[in-house]
């Protein structure tokens, strides 16, 4: 009797996880130690100030330093990052959109540093301005600017660090903000559509295939894992489509879908986090399962980020996930398990139709750039639609709106179950800064970033200018003014702006209400949303714009990133109830600002809400300054925080405490 012999094993898929947190020193302590639990690639977190181009002393960036990610503001930072990490053998993804330019640039200096070959350098930056329009909010310049620095990246990419992505075209975000399917679909691909145009004219002609073969995805995978699954299948036959039909590109090898993912966060939940182990694996199969559309690269959330920021071990338990999914299992065994069934064929050619609906209906406006506003508004309207399912009971959310009694977790230690981050380290980031202005040679500072003005504003590529100023020492702050000088700034669309949905039950009562406390008031009950800091989460702040204009308030919005002075500046004009969201971890110091201001411009009676992750303590402290109520992601119930707005402007409830 012999052996059968055991089939070969495909190649596991890149193994990340997304992390950064505090200073470049801490991090890279962190990167070190995950590489040596078997982490397989890089996949770096870069906190707020820096995505946004800010330095870490700007007013912008106050209580936002090393909260979501890692501050780099220039090449000392980034050398610190990837100290003792040869990264000629590593492959790294930077989650970095608006300052990808510059982040790029700086890595590119420290690998030449090290050593290394530029050219064999491999990674990704994401590089994807559309859905930081649509979804994330950490853009700086208007669109079509934006889309000249991506085709800068990617044409000197593609000459000088060919194995780079240059563009991983992010419909994570989409789904984050309420993307259908379709939707994801749709947008994502019409933003690939917008790059590829763009590069059209950079390269010439029989190059332009192997430029289209750089460009990858970074998408999302929520629970509905066959849905998800089958998504994914339709992403492959559409970017092959698109390639071959719209460009001309022949070889099939060049047409195939790259993407990595990681899966939803969304659908993350602060009650009974535990389940959300779950969620995470079961999200997982959707883009492992299926061998014709499986990812390049995962990387998992971890069971407590509802909370707050994972700890190392928490991210360590979603690597595990991942490399017993690879190394004891049999999946990598096996050729496409889905190819032919018949249920997965139509629900893959339904999604499909409906995607190539909604990029027909975007080309008819002109392309993504153009139809910004357009699909900010579908967004919004498909996450209104989502939570008025989850309040009806319809979408069934396990821990939240059914089977809610249980044990408590035994995983909520003493510290909370999420990791915190020294508010020292803001401070000690400064003064490294001031450091590093200090010691650098100015001349050379002013001569790279003169010479980076002028390429911008000649319309050449800033890419070899940017890597002369990270050379020099300029910062981050530095090189996003240049940006912000040359190409303006941007202040994205809300998507709330419009007429009332009329789409959700149970507001007859909260609108009656409405119209009693604003006849008590003599005034159409005014509610202030705002969004303080460098945040652009945006969703939460637009969904409850939405419903509270549902429900026939007035309503002030201004979309992300206001400072806590224009906030009180804007509550002067008459408003009842403040409502701030904050998403990034920041809520102490920028609450604690606002509410001084508050008073000293006499308007300490006005109430004061606050929504964000926030853990118990931190609520205690904001309801010791005098917010009047804090929320967190168990409060999913609009229609209970509308009626609490209410009742905070009603000056009969005020007169009866």
């Amino acid at each position: 009797m012999t052996d059968t012999p055991m089939p070969p094993r495909d190649k596991p898929w890149l193994i990340r996880t997304y992390a950064g947190h505090s200073t470049a020193q801490a991090s890279n302590a962190l990167y070190r130690s995950n590489l040596s639990k078997g982490q397989t690639g890089l996949s770096v977190a870069f906190d707020l100030p820096t995505q946004t181009g800010y330095d870490s002393d700007h007013v912008l960036a106050r209580g936002e330093v090393g909260k979501v990610g890692v501050p780099v503001c220039h090449l000392g930072d980034m050398r610190a990052l990837f100290d003792q990490i040869p990264l000629d053998q590593m492959n790294t993804s930077m989650t970095i959109n608006a300052t990808a330019p510059w982040l790029l640039a700086l890595y590119i200096a420290v690998a030449e540093e090290q050593g290394a070959d530029v050219s064999q350098l491999q990674g990704t930056v994401q590089n994807d301005l559309i859905k930081e329009y649509l979804s994330r909010g950490t853009y700086i310049c208007p669109p079509k600017p934006s889309l000249k620095l991506i085709g800068d990246v990617a044409e000197y990419c593609y000459i000088n660090v060919p194995k780079w992505n240059p563009m991983n075209v992010c419909s994570y975000h989409l789904q984050e903000a309420g993307a259908t399917p379709e939707q994801e679909l749709a947008f994502a691909l019409a933003t690939a559509i917008a790059v590829l145009d763009e590069l059209k004219t950079r390269v010439p002609a029989e190059d332009f295939p192997t430029l289209c073969g750089r460009i990858s995805f970074f998408v999302n995978a929520g629970i509905r894992f066959v849905t998800e699954m089958c998504k994914m299948r339709a992403f492959v036959d559409l970017w092959d489509e698109i390639l071959q039909e719209r460009y001309g590109v022949e070889d099939p090898k060049v047409r195939r879908f790259r993407y990595g993912v990681q899966v939803n966060s969304l659908g993350l939940t602060e009650q009974q986090p535990e389940n959300n182990v779950y969620r995470i694996l079961i999200e997982m199969l959707a883009v492992t399962l299926s061998k014709k559309a499986r990812a390049r690269a995962v990387q998992l959330p971890a069971w407590n980020e509802a909370l707050g920021l994972p700890r190392p071990w928490d991210q360590q338990w979603s690597m595990r996930m991942q490399q017993i999914m690879a190394f004891e299992t049999d999946l990598l065994e096996f050729d496409d398990l889905f190819d032919g069934n018949p249920a997965v064929d139509a629900k893959v050619t339904e999604l499909k139709a409906g995607a190539r609906a909604e990029l027909a209906n975007i080309d008819s406006m002109g392309g993504a750039v153009e139809a910004i506003e357009y699909m900010k508004g579908r967004l919004v309207d498909s996450n209104a639609e989502r939570l008025n399912r989850i309040e009806r009971g319809e979408t069934v959310v396990v821990g939240v709106n059914k089977f809610t009694h249980g044990e408590p977790s035994p995983l909520m230690d003493a510290d909370g179950g999420i990791m915190t981050v020294d508010p020292a380290v803001e401070q000690e980031q400064i003064d490294r800064l001031n450091a590093w202005r200090a010691d650098r040679n100015e001349g050379m500072v002013k001569a790279a970033l003169a010479d980076l003005r002028a390429a911008a504003v000649a319309g050449r590529n800033v890419m070899p200018a940017s890597i002369l100023c990270a050379r020099a020492g300029v910062t981050t702050g530095e090189w996003a003014a240049q940006m912000r000088a040359v190409f303006g700034e941007y202040r994205g669309p809300t998507g709330v702006s419009r007429a009332v949905s009329n789409k959700t039950e149970g507001l007859d009562d909260l609108r009656a209400a409405v119209d009693a406390v604003s006849d008590r008031l003599g005034t159409r009950l005014r509610f202030l949303v705002g969004k303080p800091g460098l945040d652009g989460h945006s969703n939460g702040a637009e969904q409850i714009a939405f419903r509270a204009r549902d429900c026939g308030m007035e309503i002030d919005y201004e979309g992300i990133r206001l400072t806590p002075e224009q906030i009180v500046e804007a509550a002067r004009n008459g408003a009842h109830v403040v409502g701030l969201s904050i998403l990034s971890g920041s809520h102490i110091p920028l609450v604690e600002e606002l509410m001084d201001r508050m008073r000293a411009e006499g308007l300490g009676h006005v109430p004061v809400i606050v929504g964000g992750i926030i853990p118990d303590e931190d609520a205690r402290r904001l309801t010791a300054m005098g917010v009047a109520q804090v929320y967190t992601p168990k409060d999913f119930e609009l229609n209970a925080i509308m009626r609490d707005i209410v009742t905070l402007a009603d000056p009969a409830s005020v007169a009866a405490q």
